[in-house]
């Protein structure tokens, strides 16, 4: 390519550019033109089922005129564009699992965009304290590993809190062996989350087998200790990473290059619905025989999918009861409204000792999912 080829590419994509600014300029002024209608009505600014749909139409439209970006690319640059606009009605405060540098913190930025007010905190416990208290808006935690599953304290928050799941995002989890000067050597034991530990437990009985292992609250935690002590190697994400300034000994160390964690985001509105939704519920049931087949046989006979369906022993502290009881946690495809998912849960309700709607809410999977392979244009 001679240079007055390339100059004349570069000067295609400059006007290109100056017409994508000029529809972002007048876009940026309709949103605040909505958002001051909304506020005169006290509507809510985050409203995940119109970004999903948002981000579903443009993805589309993507493939329809044959574009050769992939939907994780054209949802991120969509999300940010929203995550932009959203912040000319308000920018929006969320609590999640801290410090910085976690993959819970990565969840916010994927979910929300980067144009948040990012409000990390020592506990899942305490994440969800400052959403219920009014101080952020939403707060993000993570509820299921795909290697190691459920995580408990999440499910029991889920329990008692009056906060519903507005959206959800499930993100990969890459982890990397991360040190502050780069020599193995130093090396005396390795801090992260007592879950990212059983991640990665193959890679670390193979080269590391006489090393010990520290559980830490978090994994931004355990990057934090690495960068203060030569002799901790943590494992976390490339942002902690970044923001400690920390060197890679190895990555991509999980056992399974396709491990994921869901997120869910919990706040006081409840979304409608948009085409990609799920519904959650907590449930128990009578202590008699059938009683759990009853229980979700309308899901069947109504058409309804289920996605999860998980049980936990339900704490009994201070009650006087003994014996094993359990809540179920359930997972269906398909937003309450929908007239077959309304229908099954009004039946399960009349049936079930315990029912708990957890919230119907829009599934972010345009953001994180894997690249389909693109064709070779010289075919």
């Amino acid at each position: 390519m001679t240079p007055e080829q390339l100059k004349g590419f570069r000067d295609r994509i400059d006007a290109l550019d100056d017409q994508l600014i000029k529809l972002l300029v007048e876009r940026a002024g309709v949103v605040q033109e909505v958002g001051r209608n909304k506020h005169k009505v006290g509507a809510a600014v985050f409203r995940p089922e119109r970004e999903v749909a948002i981000i579903e139409r443009m993805c589309t439209a993507n493939r329809t005129l044959g574009g050769p970006l992939p939907d994780q690319s054209i949802a991120a640059i969509w999300l940010e564009i929203i995550s932009g606009c959203r912040a000319l009605e308000r920018v929006m405060r969320i609590s999640y699992l801290g410090p910085a540098g976690t993959y819970s913190e990565q969840a916010v930025r994927t979910l929300f965009g980067h144009r948040v007010d990012f409000f990390p905190c020592n506990s899942l416990d305490e994440a969800l304290s400052l959403a219920e208290k009014g101080t952020t808006d939403c707060a993000l935690l993570p509820i299921e590993n795909s290697i190691e599953g459920t995580v408990g304290r999440s499910l029991d928050l889920l329990l008692n809190t009056a906060l519903q799941i507005s959206a959800e995002v499930s993100i990969p989890i890459h982890h990397s062996l991360l040190h502050k000067t780069g020599e193995s050597s130093q090396v005396k034991q390795v801090a992260a989350h007592a879950q990212a530990l059983a991640q990665c437990q193959r890679w670390l009985d193979t080269h590391l087998p006489d090393v010990p292992r520290v559980p830490v609250a978090s994994n931004g935690h355990a990057a934090e200790l690495a960068s203060r002590d030569a002799s901790v190697a943590a494992i976390a994400g490339q942002t902690a990473a970044q923001h400690y300034g920390l060197k890679a000994l190895a990555e991509r160390i999980e056992d399974d290059p396709s491990n994921r964690t869901r997120f869910a985001a919990l706040g006081h509105f409840q979304p409608e619905g948009c085409g990609v939704d799920q519904t959650s519920l907590i449930l128990s049931v009578p202590d008699k025989a059938g009683a759990m087949l009853s229980l979700i046989e309308p899901l069947a006979r109504h058409g309804v999918s289920m996605k999860r369906f998980e049980s936990r022993p339900a704490r009994q502290l201070g009650t006087g009861k003994t014996g094993w009881e359990y809540f179920f946690y359930v997972d269906l495809v398909g937003h309450k409204t929908d007239p077959k998912v309304a229908l099954a849960l009004a039946e399960i309700q009349s049936k079930a000792g315990l029912f708990k709607l957890l919230g119907s809410y829009p599934l972010f999977e345009k953001l994180t999912a894997p690249a389909a392979p693109q064709a070779d244009s010289q075919a």
